[in-house]
């Protein structure tokens, strides 16, 4: 199965209030694996940039000034994100703005029966627990000390760990990874194999009923016991 994990980066909490996207970073996943293909860019919110949110993510208007706007960039989104489900950390907040995004291009919106939030699925795993993108790369031992600030590439790499780990751990990464060869079968349009088992000579199956001597030494063994359960 195809999934698409991303992560954004924008000027605040809501678009409803005029926030914007300004950047988005996509990591495709093939049945938990990490197929090397990914989607990042920046865009030009056309406003200013609080420094609150500035602050977390390190991106400043004058950076952002000479990116493309997302309507300059949403059919190549759109064709990579597919009909895939969107994985994302607390996915209401990046679907909010995915969809606000696409709304002022005149786009549909991503349907929300596409979205898998990791933090909902966390907190089943591990009630009571915390739940932030840093504290479960802690828990599951992941490599973040490159993370200075957000970055929504970076994140969503970063992420696709996390959630392999929360569908069950590395080891099924790496068993579907034994059993598919070239995982580019993007809609079924290239073949995908199956694990053949190695050949072997043929060895004629062994005889496994006891003698009739081995029989009697257990009726014998079995007489000896005393006080037995199922007496």
């Amino acid at each position: 199965m195809r999934e698409i994990v991303f992560d954004t980066e924008t000027t605040g909490l809501d678009p409803k209030t005029g926030d914007r996207m300004v950047e988005i970073g996509c990591v495709e996943m093939v049945n938990l694996v990490p197929t090397g293909k990914t989607y990042h860019a920046y865009f030009n919110p056309e406003r200013d940039m609080p420094a609150g949110a500035e602050a977390v993510h390190g991106l400043s208007a004058n950076f952002l000034s000479d990116k493309p706007l997302f309507s300059h960039a949403v059919e190549e989104l759109l064709a990579f994100l597919g009909d895939s489900p969107l994985v994302a950390h607390n996915a209401g907040f990046d679907f909010g703005f995915l969809n606000a995004e696409l709304a002022i291009c005149g786009r549909d919106p991503v349907c929300t029966t596409r979205m898998v939030d990791t933090v909902a699925i966390a907190r089943k795993r591990h009630p009571g627990a915390k739940l932030s993108l840093d504290a479960l790369c802690s828990r599951y031992g992941i490599d973040r000390s490159h993370r200075v600030k957000h970055g929504a590439l970076l994140d969503a790499e970063l992420l696709a760990q996390v959630y392999v780990e929360l569908k069950g751990g590395r080891q099924i990464g790496l068993e579907l990874a034994a059993e598919i060869e070239g995982r580019r079968a993007l809609g079924g349009t290239e073949p995908v194999a199956v694990r053949r088992a190695p050949d072997r000579p043929r060895r004629e199956p062994r005889p496994h009923a006891a003698t009739a001597e081995e029989l009697a030494r257990h009726r014998q063994f079995m007489a000896g016991i005393e006080n037995p359960l199922w007496g």
